[in-house]
């Protein structure tokens, strides 16, 4: 394999162990010296304008987190410096790994840190993407990959089971009652149990009044912090990544906030996100302590109101936390990884 080097690279860029430690951000290559083979060139982008420009040549847009918008939320509420692998000819792009180095991981991760899901790989065609991997920086944790991206390259690339997302299918449904008859006889009791709980306390539902982003937030510290634990809300770069999340919805995807409040008090908040018929269920706050039950009872309403509008599945993200594998149906994603080697 024939380098040749292009730039330098920044004294302060993150370490990593792949070729561009050795002083290298761009190079090409060709099979061998007396190769007539493809000739690549392979350039790292961090121009911010020119990574979206990248993003949506490449982008398949068919979920929220293909989105630019829902990525650049993430970037202006972190400004982790971005680190998009390009890979291609004279003539086109071919591949890109869209990535940044997280700080406080201390590794490379997707452009968007990690929360991201079902993430796939950006690639004219497969055959690229082995490639872009091999010569991606390390650390590396490509978390959330999709089984599409997965099954493209499996045989050439190793990658290990990530946490499942859970979906619900509405086609065939009309309202709740279509899908608690579903489900397991004693969790369809306990769901109605809980929704019937919340009715009977005269619930008003109030509909995108996105100023609850705020009631959102305390109720999510404050539920964390009875449970000894500490809240994404915490860090301020999260809550301005939301309020981004916020301002940045209508180019792609749509955003709705359903606030249940019971009395004088908010019971629960969640923000919604839609994009392609799904109805993405992105952050939630809930008074469990004084409403029991108010959980189950916003996922009820929620069915009904994806319903209502038009939307043909609702995503409930990754992560089980307890209660999501038995309710909804498990989508297996993947990761893969690379860590920091010494000596090259």
């Amino acid at each position: 394999m024939e380098e040749k080097i292009s730039s330098e690279k920044n004294a302060e860029d993150p370490p990593d162990s792949n070729l561009f430690s050795k002083g290298k951000i761009s190079f090409s290559l060709k099979e061998s010296p007396k190769s007539s083979g493809p000739f690549f060139i392979v350039e790292i982008v961090s121009d911010i304008e020119r990574c979206k420009t990248l993003w949506q040549e490449f982008s398949p847009q068919k979920n929220l987190f293909d989105t630019w918008e829902f990525r650049y939320a993430f970037y202006k509420g972190y400004e982790f410096k971005p680190y998009f692998l390009l890979l291609k000819n004279e003539n086109e792009n071919l591949s890109l790994l869209p990535l940044w180095f997280d700080k406080d991981e201390k590794k490379y991760v997707w452009f968007g840190s990690p929360w991201q899901e079902e993430v796939r790989f950006f690639s004219k065609e497969p055959k690229y993407i082995p490639l872009v991997l091999s010569l991606a920086p390390s650390p590396l944790l490509l978390n959330a990959i999709s089984q599409e991206s997965v099954n493209s390259v499996k045989d050439q690339v190793k990658f290990e089971l990530d946490e499942s997302k859970y979906i619900l299918n509405l086609e065939n449904i009309t309202n709740h009652e279509d899908y608690l008859v579903t489900i397991k006889k004693n969790t369809r009791h306990n769901l109605r149990k809980d929704f019937r709980r919340i009715e009977r306390q005269n619930p008003k539902i109030i509909i995108d009044r996105f100023s609850d982003l705020d009631n959102l937030i305390e109720l999510g510290k404050k539920r964390f912090r009875g449970k000894g634990e500490e809240a994404d809300w915490e860090d301020p770069r999260r809550i301005e990544t939301f309020r981004q999340v916020l301002k940045l919805a209508g180019k792609s995807y749509q955003v709705r906030m359903m606030t249940v409040k019971i009395g004088e008090k908010i019971a629960g908040v969640d923000l919604i996100c839609l994009l392609n018929n799904t109805y993405f269920t992105v952050k939630c706050g809930y008074n469990v302590a004084e409403f029991s039950g108010i959980g189950n009872f916003i996922n009820l309403l929620e069915i009904d109101d994806a319903i209502s509008l038009g939307m043909k599945k609702i995503d409930f993200l990754q992560n089980n936390y307890k209660w999501k594998s038995r309710l909804f149906e498990a989508i297996p994603l993947f990761q893969f990884q690379k860590k920091l080697c010494y000596g090259n």
